[in-house]
């Protein structure tokens, strides 16, 4: 492995680090959200510091090609990624359906009030105002 390459994968596992960790920090990510950009940046900087790493850990998994690895720990962790995003989009479409559902009702009785309280104002202006 060349210099270079060793060093721009440091820099690029390190910042990817850099950024999931400012964005928490400015509350940007939650930390639900983080979990598993955390994981993928850290064992990208463990890969990059320690490439023999990588190597031990394919041929243990019977790998051929270590790259090969690389490819499907990011597929798993893109794919739990995606998992996560649709159970949370599911409950928060439940979510709104529950609260444009109540807020319909609310509307139905403050228009039930409204007319209610418009027909006792006719009826009183009818009276005369006494009772």
């Amino acid at each position: 492995m060349h210099t270079t390459s060793y060093l721009l994968g440091i820099a690029a596992a390190v910042l990817t680090l850099v950024v999931v960790i400012e964005l928490l920090r400015r509350r940007r990510l939650r930390e639900r959200h983080a979990i598993w950009w955390v994981i993928a940046g850290s064992l990208a900087v463990l890969v990059s510091v320690f490439p023999s790493t990588l190597e031990f850990a394919a041929g243990f998994l019977g790998i051929e090609v270590p790259t090969n690895l690389v490819f499907f720990v990011a597929i798993a962790i893109l794919f739990l990624v995606c998992l996560q995003h649709s159970s949370e989009l599911t409950h928060l479409e439940a979510r709104a359906r529950d609260l444009v559902e109540t807020i319909a009702l609310v509307e139905l009785r403050l228009q039930r009030v409204e007319a209610e309280t418009a027909s006792g104002l006719a009826e009183d202006k009818g009276n005369g105002g006494q009772d």
